[in-house]
C-alpha cells in the first residue's frame, strides 16, 4: 500500500496528465526549434544562432515569463528570462542551458538530415535533440505542468533562465557576460540541464563536472631542418626533447608527475566510492563504447573514479619533422604537442598552468626554445552531497521515474563553475540524456519517454525546492 499522501498523489497525477495531454504540441514546437541550424562554431550560421535565440525568447514569453530578454555578446546571443514567485521569501533558481549546437552534415554519417527532425521508434533524431535544446525545452512543458497541477499563477520559486549561444564553441564570452549581468543573475541555486543519466533504466543525478586547462607546447631547435648525418647527436633535437617531456607527464603508476598538480585534490570519501560502486557498470561494454581494448590510468582507482573524480593529463596531438612517405634524414627545427588537463574540485586552473609551465621549463635543455600557451580554462564544479537542494532534485526525479535515483558525476567540463563563482550559489544538475543519445556524433537523438520524464521532474522540483527552503527557515 502506498504511503504517499493523497494530495501528493493528486499532484503527481495532475502533472502527468498535463504532460501527456500536451505531448504532441510540445514535440511539434521542439521540432521547429531543432530545424534552426544554430551552429555557433561556423560563422555562416551566425544569423541562425540569433534566430534560435529569438525563437526561444518567443516561446518563453508564451510560457508566461513576464521578463524575457536577448543578451548580446561579442559573439552569439544568450536568452534571459525571469518570473518572480508571488511569495517574496521564495528561493531563487537560475536554470542554465545552451541553444547552440555542434556542426552536422548528412555526409558525416547521418541516416537523415540533421536539421530535419525525424521520430523513429520513440526517439527524436536531430542535431541538438539531446544537447541541449531538448533538455532546455522540457523546462517549458514542466513549468506549465507545475502551474496547472498546483493552480498557481506563478512558479513556487523565483525562476530565472539563462540560455547561452556559445557553449559548443567553448563559451568564450560567457564569463564576461555573467559578470556584467551579475545583479540580474542572483540566485540561491543554479540548475544545469546539460548533463545525462546512467542509462534508460537507471535514472541518476549528476553531482559534479571536471574542470579543464588546455595548452599547446611548441619546441624550437635549429633555425631550419638540418641533416641528421652531419649534425645528429651533436645538437639538441626538439622532437626527442618533446618525447621526453610527454613521457615524463606520468609515473609508472599512472599518476600525473607534475609537481604541485594534485594540490587541493581531496581523496574520495568512502561514501562517494560506495555510490560509484553501486552503479551497474559493465567494464567490457564500456570499453566497446571507448573503441579501446584495455583500461589504463591512475592506480588505486576504478574506471569510474578515474573518469569522474580524478584529475588527468592527456596528449591530444603530437607532431614535428618529416611526415611523408619514406625517410628524410633530418633534425627537425620544431615539434609540438597539444595537451589538456582535466581538473577536479578544489584544483585551481591558474595554479595548474603555473605548475605545468615550471615542469616544462625544468626539462628544456640549452639550444631548445619552448613556447607554452594556454587557452581558455574551466573550473571544476561539485555539488555537496548533503545539500538540501540536491535532495530536492533527487526527490523530483524519483517522483517522475517512480524508482530510486542514484548519484553520478561526469568527466566532461562546462561553464557551470563560472555560474557558481559569480552567483555564489551551489550548482545542481538535472538531465535526462543517456549515453546512446550520441552527443556531438552523427544521428544524435533523444528518447521521447525520458524527455517527458524530465518535464515531469521539473514540474515537481519547484514546489519541492520551495518547501525545503521554508523548512530550513
Amino acid at each position: 500500500m502506498s504511503t504517499t499522501p493523497s494530495g501528493a498523489d493528486d499532484a503527481v497525477g495532475a502533472v502527468r496528465a498535463h504532460v501527456t495531454a500536451h505531448r504532441a504540441a510540445f514535440l511539434d514546437d521542439l521540432a521547429a526549434w531543432l530545424r534552426i541550424p544554430s551552429v555557433s562554431a561556423q560563422p555562416e550560421h551566425a544569423a541562425d544562432v540569433r534566430r534560435s535565440a529569438e525563437w526561444l525568447a518567443a516561446q518563453l514569453r508564451a510560457t508566461g515569463f513576464p521578463t524575457v530578454e536577448i543578451w548580446d555578446t561579442p559573439g552569439a546571443p544568450a536568452v534571459f528570462a525571469d518570473w518572480p514567485a508571488e511569495e517574496p521569501d521564495a528561493p531563487t533558481v537560475l536554470v542554465y542551458g545552451h541553444h547552440d549546437v555542434q556542426p552536422a552534415a548528412r555526409a558525416d554519417g547521418w541516416h537523415s538530415e540533421p536539421f530535419a527532425p525525424e521520430t523513429r521508434e520513440g526517439r527524436l533524431y536531430a542535431r541538438g535533440a539531446a544537447d541541449d535544446k531538448g533538455q532546455v525545452f522540457f523546462h517549458t512543458l514542466g513549468l506549465r505542468a507545475h502551474l496547472a497541477a498546483t493552480g498557481r499563477t506563478s512558479p513556487a520559486v523565483h525562476l530565472k533562465f539563462l540560455v547561452e549561444g556559445e557553449e559548443e564553441s567553448g563559451s568564450p564570452h560567457f564569463r564576461a557576460l555573467i559578470e556584467e549581468r551579475a545583479a540580474r543573475l542572483t540566485a540561491d541555486t543554479v540548475l544545469v540541464s546539460d548533463t545525462g543519466m546512467w542509462n534508460e533504466d537507471t535514472p541518476t543525478v549528476c553531482t559534479g563536472m571536471r574542470g579543464l586547462v588546455d595548452g599547446e607546447l611548441v619546441l624550437h631547435g635549429p633555425d631550419q631542418d638540418i641533416h641528421s648525418g652531419s649534425f645528429g647527436g651533436a645538437v639538441p633535437n626538439p622532437a626527442t626533447v618533446l618525447a621526453r617531456i610527454v613521457a615524463a607527464l606520468h609515473d609508472e603508476d599512472g599518476h600525473v608527475a607534475v609537481p604541485g598538480f594534485y594540490e587541493g585534490v581531496a581523496p574520495l570519501s568512502a561514501r562517494e566510492r560506495a555510490l560509484f560502486a553501486e552503479l551497474p557498470f559493465d567494464e567490457d561494454a564500456w570499453l566497446r563504447t571507448a573503441f579501446s581494448h584495455a583500461t589504463a590510468g591512475e592506480s588505486g582507482h576504478t574506471t569510474l573514479e578515474r573518469i569522474w573524480a580524478r584529475p588527468t593529463a592527456e596528449v591530444n596531438g603530437i607532431g614535428g619533422g618529416y611526415q611523408g612517405e619514406g625517410s628524410k634524414t633530418i633534425i627537425p627545427s620544431s615539434a609540438f604537442a597539444k595537451l589538456t588537463f582535466r581538473l577536479v574540485d578544489r584544483q585551481d586552473p591558474a595554479a595548474v598552468e603555473q605548475a605545468v609551465r615550471a615542469f616544462v621549463e625544468a626539462r628544456v635543455p640549452a639550444g631548445i626554445r619552448a613556447e607554452l600557451t594556454f587557452g581558455g580554462a574551466t573550473r571544476p564544479c561539485l555539488t555537496p552531497l548533503g545539500h538540501p537542494a540536491l535532495a530536492a532534485v533527487v526527490a523530483a526525479m524519483e517522483t517522475a521515474f517512480e524508482q530510486p535515483v542514484r548519484l553520478t558525476r561526469e568527466g566532461g567540463s562546462g561553464p557551470a563553475a563560472d555560474l557558481a563563482d559569480v552567483t555564489g550559489a551551489p550548482v545542481l544538475f538535472l538531465g535526462i540524456s543517456v549515453p546512446s543519445d550520441g552527443w556531438h556524433a552523427p544521428n544524435e537523438k533523444v528518447e521521447l519517454g525520458l524527455l517527458l520524464k524530465g518535464a515531469e521532474a521539473t514540474a515537481h522540483l519547484w514546489a519541492g525546492l520551495a518547501s525545503r527552503s521554508r523548512e530550513a527557515h
